[in-house]
């Protein structure tokens, strides 16, 4: 990339929410929110390919955009966009669409957006963006297969009003349709392929980011925390400790992992048991787990020791 298309990248930056707007100044921080310069992040010649550690934080729905991206198979929650459009009746983001789409207009104008693409930049946040962009100017009943590798431009809370997402977890991807489809069509059988990759999922308990799912010989909670890793950390020690880590009978604590800059801790639970059955577990642990993040006092050596232990017990996705 040449020093003139660097310093046009480093202006739209700027006028994107860069901390600070001088196109000369390349040490100054990445508006991206990486923590890196940004001669060394997205004023970069590969910058397309690097990646946005949290592309969504600071927002209210960081935590349901992450299970959305990473885990649900078939679910969907509405946006509501900062400046509304009398053409487009709603704006729908969804965990996969018809050929991991990155969007669609429906017949009405309607806009689909999807989390689980078939390519992306090291951006999701922006991705989300340039996917509606694309979405709120196409016409009805197109479809958008993959982004493409803008490194600048606008971000998700830049168009998307900030505020908690309302998910739906559907039990196939009949939602995807517009009209009733033909018996033994080419569209009925693809939606038959894609229900048979559905893993059984439930919100558990209306928690944001927890989600009960049957893996098979097994089932699982998984439940994307909004805190800092550190104090978490010290808090879920500080419950392993006092023998409070599990969610009761029947359930077992068994690792975390990270997804997009947030921890994703993990339950093995009772297969036989019902989704809705761990909805009061799950509530109590909410309520323990915030006593133990409220206690501002240094780690027992017991304590620590047990988050040593927890610590090695995380894979990475990210």
């Amino acid at each position: 990339m040449s020093k003139k298309n660097r310093r046009a990248g480093g202006t739209a930056l700027a006028e994107n929410g860069a901390q600070e707007s001088s196109p000369e100044n390349p040490r100054r921080p990445c508006p991206c929110g990486s923590g890196r310069r940004y001669k060394a992040c997205h004023g970069s010649a590969d910058a397309a390919d690097l990646i946005v550690t949290r592309p969504f934080a600071g927002l209210a729905a960081e935590t349901e955009l992450i299970a959305l991206r990473e885990f649900l198979p078939a679910a969907s929650a509405p946006l509501t966009l900062i400046e509304p459009r009398a053409d487009i009746p709603s704006v729908t983001v969804a965990s996969v669409l018809p050929g991991a789409a990155a969007a669609l207009t429906r017949s009405d104008r309607s806009i689909l957006l999807g989390m689980q693409v078939q390519t992306h930049t090291g951006d999701l946040s922006r991705d989300l963006a340039a996917a509606l962009e694309w979405a709120l100017a196409a016409e009805p009943s197109s479809v958008l297969s993959v982004i493409g590798r803008a490194t600048v431009g606008n971000r998700y809370g830049d168009l998307i009003v900030d505020e908690p997402l309302d998910v739906t977890v559907y039990d196939d991807f009949s939602w995807w349709l517009e009209e009733e489809i033909v018996p033994g069509s080419e569209v009925a059988l693809s939606l038959e392929r894609a229900n048979a990759a559905i893993m059984p999922t439930a919100r558990v308990a209306d928690l944001p980011g927890a989600y009960w799912v049957d893996a098979g010989e097994r089932a699982h909670l998984r439940w994307v925390r909004p805190e800092d890793e550190p104090p978490l950390m010290a808090a879920l020690a500080r419950l392993h400790v006092a023998d409070q880590l599990d969610l009761g009978s029947g359930s077992r604590y068994v690792g975390s992992f990270r997804a997009h800059g947030r921890l994703v801790p993990v339950w093995d639970l009772d297969r036989d048991a019902h989704p809705s059955e761990w909805d009061e577990p799950a509530r109590a642990f909410a309520d323990r787990l915030a006593a133990a993040l409220a206690v501002d006092e240094p780690l027992t050596d017991a304590e620590r020791r047990a988050r040593d232990g927890i610590l090695g017990r995380q894979f990475t996705l990210r």
